[in-house]
């Protein structure tokens, strides 16, 4: 039996794929501990798995609209380095320290910039992971970069000019990181020229892509020792126990709903979305469901309905069309589903996957701040009108369905820790 330590910070969807691979492996026998912010302990245990708080809690930052609002307002990577991750690092660093106490293996998620640190002063085997695509930053499959999409048009000139371009990139934010640089010499660690937020975030041993294959290939020029495991699914549960009998009653009193959804982040700045989302309903003929959050809307038309959180795998594969963000984990479980997409894109990795979704046939995008009632109608319309978009869903669907992305996550790090055992 080996004991593994996930730490990981962020939204739900930077929380639920290390539920699911720890689950994983605690049915195989082993011991998995998550690492986070005490505001993640509930649902941490209540999914069976050990808990370990690492500092600062998401309360301490204030309110967690307000914190949203920057993070999706078109600085938020320097935002979320400069003010959330950097000023934090001794607290984070103390509180992995305590949990990593008899640990065979540490396993960190793009943000957990301290965890690498503590491997290498311990000596402890160490695990990166990416959830998208976007963080591999492959000059030959250059990704959609928030800011600048004109970027990929430049594709047609070879992966050298994006050798440059993230070059060029990686200088100019590298101030960003200098406290990281700071405290490695105060913990007595050697100078390390790699960027956190890019090359550094990669362990040399392994590095495991929790996202599916059919987003991205491998190519030249990933981390080596990369392993694709696809997506770990896990849905949580409502905090209604109502709610599932709730949805299932209104999914079975008539045809298919259009399901909209934003995941747990940009539910917080949706602003008037529900209402321009039951008003393309409507204007279509067809009934909706709304997965909006805590801050539910009133007076929706007949015909349309709204939760505040309902488990995706229950609600998306019964959907005459998913509109979702395209954030990660919310595009695993749409793609899962087998029904087409309208992906309305905020921020941060999520242009980038709703092009890859797209690329795959099964989905037409918007961005988020277009996204009124008229156009999103339009676009709803020729994704319904179109049998091609729902062919490829399905075929998509049909090939996820014989992949477990936990399962595959949880073997390959037994066969690290058995490697170091």
């Amino acid at each position: 039996m080996a004991r593994f330590l996930f730490a990981t910070l962020g939204s739900l969807g930077d929380l639920h794929p290390y539920i699911a691979v720890a689950r994983a492996l605690v049915a195989r026998g082993h011991q998995a501990v998550i690492a986070s912010a005490e505001d993640y302990r509930v649902p941490v245990e209540s999914a069976g798995i050990e808990f370990a708080a690492v500092g600062p809690t998401m309360a301490s930052f204030g309110d967690y609209r307000s914190l949203v609002t920057r993070l999706f307002d078109g600085r938020g990577p320097e935002f979320l380095m400069r003010e959330l991750v950097m000023p934090h690092l001794r607290p984070a660093y103390d509180g992995l320290a305590r949990a990593a106490e008899g640990a065979d293996v540490l396993i960190s998620h793009p943000l957990a910039v301290t965890l690498p640190l503590l491997a290498q002063r311990r000596n402890l085997p160490w695990v990166s992971t990416v959830l998208a695509p976007l963080s591999l930053m492959s000059d030959h499959d250059p990704p959609v970069i928030v800011g600048a999409p004109w970027l990929r048009h430049l594709r047609i000139l070879g992966p050298g000019i994006y050798g440059a371009l993230f070059g060029l990139i990686k200088r100019s934010v590298r101030h960003w990181e200098a406290p990281l640089r700071t405290f490695r010499a105060e913990l007595g660690l050697p100078p390390d020229d790699r960027m956190a937020m890019f090359e550094g975030q990669f362990s040399p041993r392994l590095n495991l892509a929790l996202f599916d294959a059919p987003l991205a290939q491998p190519q030249p020029d990933w981390p080596p020792n990369t392993r694709v495991c696809g997506s770990p699914i896990f849905d949580g549960a409502a905090p209604d126990a109502r709610v599932p009998d709730d949805v299932a009653r209104f999914l079975d009193a008539g045809e298919p709903p259009i399901v909209f959804a934003l995941g747990s982040s940009a539910v917080w700045i949706a602003g008037d979305f529900w209402t321009h989302a039951a008003a393309a309903a409507q204007q279509l003929g067809r009934r909706a469901l709304l997965v909006t959050g805590p801050a539910l809307p009133r007076d929706l038309p007949e015909g349309v309905r709204a939760f505040p959180y309902v488990p995706y795998s229950q609600v998306f594969p019964r959907a005459a069309a998913v509109v979702h963000q395209a954030g990660i984990g919310t595009l695993a479980q749409a793609l899962r589903a087998g029904r087409p997409q309208l992906i309305v894109p905020v921020a941060f990795d999520q242009p980038d996957n709703a092009r890859r979704a797209q690329a795959l046939g099964l989905a037409r995008t918007l961005p988020f701040r277009k996204a009124g009632a008229r156009r999103l109608a339009v676009e709803l319309g020729a994704l319904l009108a179109g049998p091609g978009y729902a062919d490829a869903a399905r075929s998509v669907a049909e090939t996820l369905a014989q992949v477990d992305g936990a399962a595959r996550a949880a073997e390959e790090l037994i066969a690290c820790a058995d490697a170091g055992l």
